[in-house]
């Protein structure tokens, strides 16, 4: 649960008089729109349902902190468990219909207020709000061609007729089976439970729709992206500062979470990833609990998530304050390749054409430094292991629709990385080309082994070209250096 988003309703619940004003703010305007384009992708025989993400348990009796499902946050704003939204796009009036959890005085005494209608209509601009108990009904009248009372019998009308002539849609969000046997989720189960009883739709997925809408980001989330990124590239230049030869990783990551805070962000977007030495080179790690010794890298990637928003950030940097040569060998060639990828990060280029660039440098510069012996194939990604660009968001690998070209109002990354790890080597199939090469190449890993290293940055494609919006984190070598020697960001 973004906490940030939760104050917000908190200030709505005590502040009437402000409610009514938000109702009709910038975010609301924006989350009306957003709908609208949803329903228009729809079509008018449709009917689409979106649930709340439900409460996961951490530990016996309690549970992780909330975190709303995406696409419902995407589509109300709303930040709260209990909650479903409906869409009929057919509708001549009431097109949107949320419905939130009834009052609880117990409920609320253990955990706090819960939105009511009317609050959750101030909140994310739906007019149409009921209660959960109202929504089965709801959905039986409607797939039963009874009227809906809740709405006005006529309403829902244009749906009936689409039913009566086995043309209707019903959308949720379908998980994707990984094989035959798995059970639905719970969308599946319940648009199960209408086909037993109800005829003339279909069931769609409406994944891919909302994945095309949260692609391409709107005027106000962009200016929330750049607040979020802005945050965190603060919190990565206090990381910085933490820094130093006898710290633990877990100062570091206190230095940069505490700027979240400070902020408003309240959250991380993703856990911090804080690793020294050895650790560089384990992508997602998170124990956060080695001391840095001099001479080391650390590896830092983290970002904030401000109003539902995340980016994505990584810097590596010298612990001590200065790059070794053998840091600075592999360091040059992860940045030339970042270079190479902002190049081609152009609208009308596909997502492909950053990973080629990035590929083509690294591939190169491994070549050069020996750790490679094959200059045309694959062999690099022994090393340069993942890929260099996911697109950011609600979620920090946000969802977008595969192979659609670049274009104004995307966000994305572009972190190309090296990680010279000796059980790469040995967790090579044992074939005659395999073992030649690890012979030819194993005096160079030992030169460069437990160096990992990952340049990141947040960016967002704009009409005018694309806007890196974390490029006020030193990046470059003599940035990095200079930044660590500075007096006023000296490391204690």
């Amino acid at each position: 649960m973004r906490k940030s988003l939760r104050t917000a309703a908190v200030l709505i619940c005590l502040l009437p008089a402000l409610a009514r004003t938000v109702a009709a703010g910038p975010y609301q305007d924006d989350l009306k729109a957003r709908r609208a384009r949803a329903m228009e992708k729809l079509g008018t025989d449709s009917v689409a349902i979106f649930w709340s993400a439900p409460p996961r348990v951490y530990s016996l009796d309690v549970n992780y902190e909330y975190r709303q499902d995406s696409n419902l946050l995407y589509l109300t704003g709303i930040d709260q468990e209990d909650t479903v939204l409906l869409l009929m796009p057919g509708n001549p009036a009431k097109k949107e219909i949320l419905f939130v959890r009834e009052a609880d005085a117990r409920r609320e005494h253990w955990n706090g207020h819960s939105l009511t209608p009317k609050e959750a209509a101030a909140a994310s601009g739906v007019e149409t709000v009921l209660t959960m108990n109202q929504f089965e009904p709801f959905v039986i009248s409607t797939f039963s061609r009874q009227g809906t009372p809740s709405i006005g019998a006529d309403e829902t009308r244009a749906f009936g007729d689409a039913l009566a002539q086995g043309r209707a849609t019903l959308a949720v969000l379908l998980d994707a089976p990984r094989t035959l046997s798995d059970a639905p989720g719970p969308a599946g189960q319940f648009a199960g439970r209408l086909r037993d009883r109800f005829f003339g739709f279909h069931v769609v997925d409406a994944g891919p729709i909302l994945a095309e809408l949260r692609q391409i980001k709107t005027p106000y989330e962009q200016t929330v992206l750049r607040k979020s990124v802005a945050i965190s590239s603060d919190a990565h230049r206090a990381g910085m500062r933490a820094a130093a030869p006898g710290k633990w990783e877990y100062e570091v990551e206190a230095a940069i979470e505490d700027v979240y805070l400070r902020n408003g962000a309240m959250s991380w977007g993703y856990p911090s990833i804080v690793g020294s030495g050895p650790n560089a080179t384990i992508l997602h790690y998170q124990k956060s609990g080695r001391q840095m010794q001099a001479g080391e890298l650390l590896l830092v990637d983290a970002a904030a998530n401000y109003q539902g928003i995340t980016g994505d950030i990584t810097r590596t940097y010298p612990v001590s304050g200065r790059f070794s040569p053998v840091q600075r060998d592999v360091y040059e060639i992860v940045l030339a390749a970042q270079e190479a990828g902002i190049k081609a990060a152009r609208a009308g280029n596909q997502a492909s054409a950053i990973q080629n660039a990035c590929d083509e440098v690294l591939r190169a510069g491994l070549v050069k430094l020996g750790l490679v012996t094959d200059a045309t194939g694959m062999q690099f990604k022994v090393w340069a292991t993942h890929g260099v660009t996911h697109w950011i968001g609600m979620d920090v690998h946000d969802v977008g629709v595969r192979g659609k070209a670049l274009a104004p109002g995307m966000a994305f990354t572009i972190e190309p990385g090296i990680y010279v790890r000796e059980a790469a080597l040995d967790a090579l199939p044992k074939t005659p080309e395999n073992l030649a090469f690890i012979e030819r190449v194993r005096p160079l890993v030992q030169k460069y082994k437990d160096v990992g290293v990952r340049v990141e940055d947040s960016f967002l494609l704009t009409e005018t070209g694309v806007e890196n919006l974390s490029g006020s984190v030193p990046r470059t070598i003599a940035e990095i250096e200079r930044f660590l020697s500075t007096p006023s960001t000296a490391r204690r």
